[in-house]
This record gives C-alpha cells, sequence and structure tokens, in this order.
C-alpha cells in the first residue's frame, strides 16, 4: 500500500520550536494567519457552546412527535397542554425515551454489533483498499498533504453488501429503521468521545503543530477545534468522519426507510422514492468528486472539533436524513406532475452545484488560461503568504458562475436541499428543518470564508469583492 505522505518545508526557527505549535507561544495570537480566527467570529459561533448541549436533543424531539403526534412538533404538543396540562406531555416524552433504553434489550446487542461493524468495516476500507491518491491546498503552515480518495469504491461495495445482506434474509433492510433510536445513542457516545480526544490529541500530541489554534478559550477550543487536519497513520480524521461513516451510510439509511414505509402500510409511497433518488445523487456525486472535496471549506480550512467530530458522526447521519424517517410516519403519495416539478428543481439545483465546481476545478487545472462560457477567463492575480515565510500567488475567478456571485454554488446546494423537503408535503414544518438548517449554514459560512479570505488576500480580495460584490444571489445578497 502506498502509504499517505505529508510534503511539509520548515524553517530554522521551526525546527527549533517544534514541540510547540506556534499559536500555543506566547505572543502567538498577534500573528496575522488566515485560517481559523483565534476568537468568535460573530454570534453565530458564539451560540456554539449551548448548542454542544442542546443539538443532541433534537433528534429525540423530533422521534417523541413523530411516535405521539404524527411528527408534528408544535401544534399537537400544544394541543395535548391546553387538553391534558403539561404533566401528560411530560410524562409521554419521559416513557417514549426510556423505552428507547429498556424496550427489547436484545436490540441494544444489535445496534452495538452493526455500529461497530460498520465503523470498522469504514476505516478498513478506507486505509487498506487500494485508492487513488489525491494532494489537498495549503494549509496556513505551509503543509500540503496527501490524501487517500477510495471513497467511490466503498459507495459501490457497501451498497453491493446492503443488497445481499437484505436479499437473502441475514439483515432485513427495515431493521436500521427499527433501531435507529437505539443506534444514535452509541453515535453520541462515539461523537462525544472523539470530540474529547481530538481535544486532548490538538493539546499533548498534534499531527501537525503550526496549523494549531488556540484562543485560550477552552469551550470555543473544544467547538470549533484546534488541530487543522489531525491524523493517526495514515488515518485522516477530517477526510475520514466527514465522509464515510455518516454520507456513505446516507442511501442505506433512506433504503431502510423505504423498507420499513413498506413493511407499515405495504406500499413505498413515490415521494419517499423522490428523496432517495434526489439525496443518492448528491451522495454518489460527493464520492466521485471526493478529490474536489478537498478543496471545501471543510477540509482546507476547518479545524477538527465537536463541530466537526460530534456533526459528521450524529448530526449528518440523523437530521440530513429526516425526511425520509418523516415520511415513514406520514406516507405523501405526490401528483405526478408535482413530482415532475420537485425532480426538476433538484436537477436544475444539481446543475448549478456541479457547474460551478466543475467551472473552478477546469479553471484552477489550466491555471486561468481558458474559455469560460465562450470567453477567456478573467481573474484578479492574488499573492498570500504561510507562516513557515514563503509567499504564493492564486487566481480569484471572476466570470462564468463565480462572476455572479462568491458562492453561487450555493444556490445549487439550496436549491436541492429544497427539493429534499418538498415531497412531504407542507402539514408539518419538520421535513423543512434541512433547507432553514442549510441556508442558516451556508450564509454563516458565506461571512466566514470572507473573514478568512480577506485576511488572506489582503487588497487583492478587496479588489475581487468590487468586481463579485454579492455573496450568494446576484443583485439580492
Amino acid at each position: 500500500m502506498k502509504k499517505t505522505q505529508t510534503k511539509t518545508k520548515k524553517t530554522q526557527s521551526r525546527k527549533k520550536n517544534a514541540d510547540l505549535p506556534r499559536s500555543m507561544k506566547e505572543g502567538g495570537e498577534k500573528e496575522i494567519m488566515w485560517g481559523r480566527n483565534y476568537a468568535a467570529l460573530d454570534l453565530l459561533t458564539k451560540l456554539g457552546t449551548p448548542l454542544m448541549f442542546l443539538t443532541p436533543s433534537a433528534f429525540y424531539y423530533c422521534y417523541i412527535c413523530c411516535e405521539n403526534y404524527t411528527c408534528s412538533l408544535v401544534n399537537e404538543p400544544l394541543r395535548v397542554v391546553e387538553s391534558q396540562g403539561l404533566r401528560s406531555l411530560f410524562n409521554t416524552m419521559v416513557s417514549t425515551l426510556w423505552g428507547v433504553v429498556v424496550d427489547n434489550p436484545h436490540d441494544w446487542v444489535s445496534s452495538v454489533t452493526l455500529y461497530i461493524s460498520w465503523m470498522t468495516l469504514q476505516i478498513l476500507f478506507y486505509l487498506y483498499f487500494p485508492s487513488p491518491i489525491a494532494e489537498g491546498q495549503l494549509t496556513p503552515a505551509g503543509n500540503k498533504l496527501i490524501y487517500r480518495v477510495n471513497g467511490w469504491r466503498m459507495m459501490v461495495i457497501t451498497h453491493i453488501a446492503f443488497a445481499v445482506l437484505t436479499l437473502s434474509g441475514v439483515l432485513p433492510a427495515y431493521r436500521l429503521f427499527d433501531l435507529w433510536p437505539k443506534i444514535l445513542v452509541l453515535a453520541n457516545i462515539f461523537g462525544f468521545g472523539l470530540s474529547i480526544f481530538s481535544y486532548i490529541k490538538a493539546h499533548y500530541f498534534p499531527t501537525h503543530p503550526d496549523d494549531c489554534k488556540v484562543s485560550g478559550n477552552w469551550a470555543y477550543d473544544f467547538y470549533m477545534g484546534i488541530e487543522c487536519n489531525p491524523r493517526i497513520g495514515n488515518l485522516d480524521f477530517k477526510l475520514f468522519f466527514n465522509g464515510r461513516p455518516g454520507i456513505g451510510g446516507w442511501d442505506l439509511i433512506n433504503f431502510s426507510f423505504m423498507a420499513a414505509q413498506y413493511h407499515k402500510y405495504g406500499y413505498v409511497s413515490n415521494s419517499l422514492i423522490l428523496v432517495t433518488l434526489l439525496q443518492a445523487l448528491y451522495v454518489g456525486d460527493f464520492f466521485w468528486n471526493e478529490a474536489w472535496y478537498l478543496k471545501t471549506i471543510d477540509i482546507a480550512h476547518d479545524h477538527f472539533g465537536w463541530m466537526l467530530s460530534w456533526g459528521d458522526s450524529v448530526w449528518l447521519p440523523c437530521m440530513y436524513t429526516l425526511q425520509g424517517f418523516y415520511l415513514v410516519y406520514n406516507p405523501v403519495v405526490l401528483e405526478w406532475w408535482w413530482f415532475g416539478c420537485i425532480l426538476a428543481l433538484g436537477g436544475v439545483g444539481y446543475f448549478i452545484f456541479r457547474g460551478a465546481n466543475s467551472q473552478k476545478d477546469y479553471f484552477r487545472a489550466k491555471d486561468g488560461k481558458c474559455d469560460i462560457w465562450g470567453k477567456p477567463a478573467t481573474f484578479v492575480q492574488a499573492e498570500y503568504s504561510t507562516s513557515d515565510g514563503r509567499q504564493h500567488k492564486s487566481k480569484l475567478l471572476t466570470s462564468g458562475f463565480w462572476g455572479l456571485a462568491r458562492h453561487f454554488n450555493y444556490v445549487g446546494d439550496l436549491a436541492m436541499s429544497l427539493a429534499f423537503c418538498l415531497p412531504c408535503g407542507f402539514k408539518n414544518v419538520m421535513p423543512y428543518f434541512y433547507i432553514i438548517y442549510m441556508t442558516l449554514l451556508l450564509v454563516h459560512r458565506s461571512f466566514r470564508d470572507s473573514s478568512r479570505l480577506k485576511h488572506k488576500y489582503g487588497e487583492s480580495w478587496a479588489e475581487y469583492c468590487k468586481i463579485v460584490p454579492n455573496h450568494i444571489i446576484p443583485g439580492v445578497f
């Protein structure tokens, strides 16, 4: 197996102080660097600490409402309070959660076995299955990392294995739905454990010390992360946990929801089929273009703290699949003309999303010497420095999709997100959580990205913003 390698050039001063991250040394916070900020960026980021305690309960509240109130998050629970009192609602919530713990004790054995088997399989596949090798972007400290990108092969093989197991009767497809509340207990334990381990690792044995950042606020550092690219051997935490356990299982979770709906009602609604198809397109694109993902903010710039470790382990597989979960309890049969409209919306969204990202990849591959939409590509020439003292050049694309807005690809993201939700109808707000969340996430991300690039490129970024003034939607925002 070709081992993962790190291409790193260090100055003599760094060798002299290699035992401590630069950001941990006295005066480190005064150095201008363009990675993660040392202090919280804005109100949304400052809310991260309380979110660590509130978000783990989000799915279980949805679960309680689906089990008892047809997935109504507000109206039905309020009616219960008005007619039977708050104690009745509280007792229902407690009894439902207690049922997850005590009902069918043998299901805990199945859940633990399934969860450990899945995680072990993903780790082994990532480390040892034949893999193309891709190169990441320069980090703020000047490191350029090498990654194993065998996600597409993993996806194909695990889908085939799932089909064999379910068709042979070894693992009924609806079984994952039955075990889902218990599996998410295990995922929460793992997610918090990974967060704590990553925090300790960053302080005592970081992989790339000069890419670490410490704000002095332990809660913020725990939430946002200290290490930029933590690794153990060839296992890269960010790429692995961003993709394999959660996104790698997304399709399989939806297939289980389809089987559960069939097991419960004797048919699979066209709405659930549509959700599964659209989300499968998104998952397939992610793994087919896994090397491209190395250039996104998640991998290239975000540090690995609770936001990513717990988020990838719990939030993504749980809340991103909420539409399918909802439809198991509330089947919706769509008119075929409406089915077609939603499919078209998802298709247009995917075209914008993939078209914009492929356009930038093409521009990078040609070093700007190419045509975009039939005309020579335009760009702003920019320079930036890494903390090893080296100067680098970059080109900021200002034509094609990227001349419309700085993140016009997010328009495609949001169109697909809305298409994921619309098949669920308009009876309840629960399935629309995804589009609400993605809107907040991407708007917030656009501000974070602008702040980072302003520090990275300086006057060149200001020039770029004059040419491309809008964040996401041309003429609006």
